[in-house]
């Protein structure tokens, strides 16, 4: 993979807080975006824009008025278009500002380099705040202290570099090994049964791999008896990595490409929708939690969505939660990012923090706040 190392540097701050990271050299500015949450440790809680000479890039908020007026949407632009030299915002009531330098190619593989410095809990004033938070943590005596110690918990935590690239690693993601299982199974083209299944061979071969995914003890006969694969059969065409041509099902030419693969796979998760939410949070709170019984991961998900989601002109409430899991579980087994230890219970699969960053960033914050 080309990367592209960049030197990042949060801006009037003390201590100083830097990161020394390769990113993939086409990622594009929502991309980027995520991965420099990963880098420094923010919680993607606020806005952000990309600032350079030329031009202002950030998100586009149906209904809401742009800042500056004539800023572009940064979803159709890459970390190329940026120069060797532009400033990333982020949270733009604290103000931090993060002055960054494109140092050339980077390594084989994305990840950080170099470092120093804790990232700043979010909303703690910005800069200013932020050196004025550090002087009275420093004084035991300062009335302020104790409360302000209680609040910080352990969110003030030291750089640490293999973590740090674990985390850009994961934001970057890879590609589950059931897709990849799949891929290669389809690599020479097969021929769809008359009601445009996969061929028992297929479907058999995919048992053999993910014996869970069927509860009985005997070989199975069609690819409906395999929710998962079905599903997964599905989400892999409607992405773009499988084509039917001439009755012949096979691997697109971006299916050989491990970064557009998971770029594809992240496509199928609409942003901000409500199946994202739910799927995000799931993997959040079983990667925090453990395994639970679906009563129990349902009754921690539901407190933690977005308020207002509604369901019929109502309110979502547990049990509507709980459906929402059991109606996604099919293509979360078939991208690895559920899987059940028992017949009861609901765990992280092997792909659970390295496919969604989102659901990668909810596990970081609630297993580092226990």
């Amino acid at each position: 993979m080309n990367t592209a190392r960049l030197r990042v540097v949060l801006r009037d701050v003390e201590p100083t807080v830097a990161r020394v990271i390769d990113v993939p050299a086409s990622s594009s500015l929502p991309e980027l975006h995520e991965l420099l949450q990963a880098a420094l440790g923010w919680t993607n809680s606020h806005l952000h824009q990309f600032v350079t000479p030329q031009a202002t890039y950030g998100m586009v908020i149906p209904g809401e008025e742009m800042w500056p007026e004539d800023q572009r949407d940064e979803t159709g632009w890459r970390l190329a278009d940026l120069g060797t030299r532009f400033e990333y915002l982020y949270d733009f009531g604290d103000g931090w500002t993060h002055d960054i330098e494109v140092l050339g190619r980077g390594g084989p593989r994305p990840g950080c380099v170099d470092g120093h410095g804790a990232c700043p809990p979010e909303d703690c004033g910005g800069p200013g705040g932020y050196a004025e938070l550090l002087d009275v943590l420093a004084d035991p005596t300062h009335p302020e202290h104790d409360r302000l110690r209680g609040w910080i918990g352990n969110r003030l935590r030291p750089f640490d570099l293999a973590a740090t690239s674990q985390r850009v690693q994961w934001v970057v993601g890879e590609v589950p090994e059931s897709v990849r299982l799949l891929l290669d199974l389809l690599a020479d083209g097969v021929k769809l049964t008359p009601g445009g299944r996969l061929p028992r061979t297929v479907v058999r071969a995919m048992q053999a791999h993910r014996p869970q995914w069927y509860p009985l003890d005997r070989p199975v006969s069609t690819e409906d008896n395999l929710p998962a694969l079905a599903a997964l059969h599905e989400l892999l065409r409607g992405v773009g990595l499988l084509r039917l041509q001439r009755a012949v099902l096979r691997p697109t030419k971006a299916a050989g490409d491990d970064l557009a693969v998971v770029r594809r796979i992240r496509s199928a998760f609409e942003p901000n929708g409500f199946g994202t939410e739910i799927t995000e949070i799931t993997l959040g709170v079983l990667a925090s939690h453990g395994p639970l019984r679906m009563d129990e991961l349902a009754a921690r998900v539901h407190p933690l969505l977005s308020y207002g989601w509604q369901l019929d002109g109502r309110l979502i409430d547990e049990r509507d939660v709980r459906m929402a899991i059991a109606q996604q579980s099919p293509i979360l087994k078939g991208l690895d990012l559920i899987e059940h230890p028992d017949l009861y219970k609901w765990a992280t699969g092997a792909s659970a923090l390295s496919l969604l960053p989102g659901a990668t960033m909810l596990a970081d914050i609630w297993i580092n706040d226990r």
